[in-house]
C-alpha cells in the first residue's frame, strides 16, 4: 500500500529507510520524501522517467527547510515540476554550472581559436567567476538577479592607478563581460539549458562604450614616459611611440622576425591575422640591434629581463608608475602610444590606406578614429587656395 507524503502527520509516520517515499505528480514523473534516521526532517528528491533514454533520472531538492513544514510538499511539488519541464524539452538531468559552462567554453574556444584567446577567457573567468557565488549557480537555477549582481560587480570593481581609484572603463567591463555571455551563449546553443532568459538583456554590452580614443601624447611628452620608466621596459615603449602596432603584436616579435640589413620587421602574429613586413627608421634600427644580437631565432625581440616576451600584465603597472613620475594622465597605456602614432601619420598627411596596412587594420576603422584629423588637413588645404 502506498504511503502518503503531503501532510506532516502522514510523514511523522513514515518508518525509516534507504528507499524515498514516491508521489505520482504525472506519467514517470515522482515526487519523493527519503528518510533514512527516525529523528531525521527528511530529504526531498524527484524522479522522471526519460523515454528515449529508457532510463531513470533523479533529483535532490534537500531538506526545504527554509519552508514551514506544512509548506514543504507544495514546495517540493513546484520544483519537481520544473524539473520534469526543464527534462522534457531537452534539459540535462545532471546539474550544470556557471562554472562548467566557462569550463567548457575555455576549451571550446582554445580548440577554435587557439590558446592566446583561451587564456584570455580563462584570466577573465578566474577574475570575475570563480571565486564567486554565481560559479556554483546550476544553469536550470540561474535568475537575471544573479546575473545583475554579477554585472554590479564588474562595474564597482575599483581600478587603482598610481595609489588613486577611479571607475572601470564602460569598454573594460565589456571586455570581461564578454566570455562569460559566450560561455552561457555555449551552453545554451549546447542544450545545457533550455532558456537564455537569465543573462539575455542583463549581459549585453554597455553602448557607445568603445569611443574614439581621445589621449593623445606628443613626441615629447612619449619621451618623457620614456625617460621616467624602468630601463628594461624602455626599449618596448621606445618602439611603441614610432611603430603603430598593437602592444601584442609589438610583443609577439621574435629575432627572427627583425632584419637589420633590409631595416625592416615582419608581422606575423597579430589582431588582423595579416602577415605583413615594416620599414623601420634607422632610430627603431639601431634599438634592435644589441637586442638580437647573438640570440636564438625563436626568442622575444624585446624580451623581459628574465628572457620571456612582455604581455600587458607586464607592461600595465610600470607604464602607470611612468606616467605618474613624469607627470602624465592617469589614464595613459601602451595603447595609448599606438594612438599617439596613428595620429602623428595622419596628420603627417600619410593616406589613410598606408596607414592602415602598416597598423594592422582597416581604413574603415582608421577613418571612424582618426579621419576627422583630416578634416582639419583638408581645411588648411583650401585656405591656401584663396586668391
Amino acid at each position: 500500500m502506498a504511503s502518503s507524503i503531503d501532510s506532516v502527520a502522514a510523514r511523522n509516520k513514515l518508518k525509516a529507510r534507504r528507499d524515498a517515499y514516491w508521489h505520482r505528480i504525472a506519467a514517470g514523473c515522482y515526487v519523493g520524501f527519503r528518510k533514512t534516521t527516525s529523528d531525521s526532517i527528511g530529504n526531498w528528491v524527484g524522479r522522471y522517467w526519460d523515454d528515449a533514454q529508457r532510463k531513470q533520472h533523479f533529483h535532490s531538492f534537500g531538506p526545504l527547510d527554509e519552508h514551514q513544514a506544512g509548506a514543504r510538499f507544495d514546495k517540493a511539488v513546484e520544483l519537481a515540476r520544473t524539473w520534469f519541464a526543464h527534462l522534457g524539452i531537452g534539459g540535462l538531468a545532471k546539474a550544470y554550472t556557471v562554472a562548467d559552462a566557462c569550463s567548457a567554453y575555455t576549451k571550446h574556444i582554445r580548440s577554435e581559436k587557439g590558446d592566446k584567446a583561451a587564456n584570455d577567457a580563462q584570466g577573465r573567468f578566474a577574475r570575475w567567476v570563480d571565486q564567486t557565488p554565481l560559479a556554483k549557480v546550476e544553469l536550470a537555477k540561474l535568475k537575471r538577479d544573479h546575473i545583475r549582481t554579477f554585472r554590479k560587480s564588474l562595474r564597482s570593481a575599483p581600478v587603482i592607478v598610481a595609489g588613486q581609484e577611479r571607475e572601470r572603463a564602460p569598454d573594460t567591463i565589456n571586455r570581461d563581460m564578454s566570455p562569460v555571455r559566450a560561455a552561457l551563449n555555449l551552453a545554451f546553443a549546447d542544450g545545457k539549458v533550455t532558456s537564455d532568459f537569465a543573462w539575455r538583456e542583463d549581459l549585453k554590452p554597455i553602448k557607445n562604450a568603445s569611443r574614439r580614443r581621445e589621449l593623445y601624447l606628443d613626441r615629447k611628452q612619449r619621451r618623457k614616459l620614456i625617460d621616467h620608466a624602468p630601463p628594461e621596459i624602455a626599449p618596448f615603449l621606445q618602439c611603441l611611440s614610432v611603430l603603430p602596432l598593437r602592444p601584442g603584436a609589438l610583443a609577439a616579435l621574435q629575432v627572427a622576425d627583425f632584419n637589420a640589413r633590409l631595416k625592416a620587421i615582419r608581422i606575423g602574429q597579430d589582431k588582423a591575422a595579416a602577415d605583413r613586413r615594416i620599414s623601420l627608421p634607422d632610430a627603431i634600427v639601431e634599438i634592435l640591434k644589441p637586442l638580437a644580437k647573438g640570440r636564438a631565432g625563436s626568442a622575444p625581440l624585446l624580451a623581459r629581463p628574465d628572457g620571456t616576451a612582455w604581455n600587458k600584465d607586464a607592461w600595465k603597472w610600470p607604464i602607470k608608475e611612468a606616467a605618474h613620475a613624469a607627470g602624465l594622465p592617469p589614464e595613459v597605456s601602451a595603447y595609448t602610444l599606438r594612438h599617439s602614432t596613428i595620429t602623428d601619420l595622419v596628420v603627417s598627411g600619410l593616406d589613410l590606406l598606408t596607414v592602415a596596412k602598416i597598423s594592422g587594420t582597416s581604413v574603415a576603422m582608421i577613418e571612424k578614429h582618426y579621419g576627422h584629423l583630416r578634416q582639419t588637413a583638408a581645411a588648411d588645404a583650401l585656405a591656401g587656395l584663396v586668391l
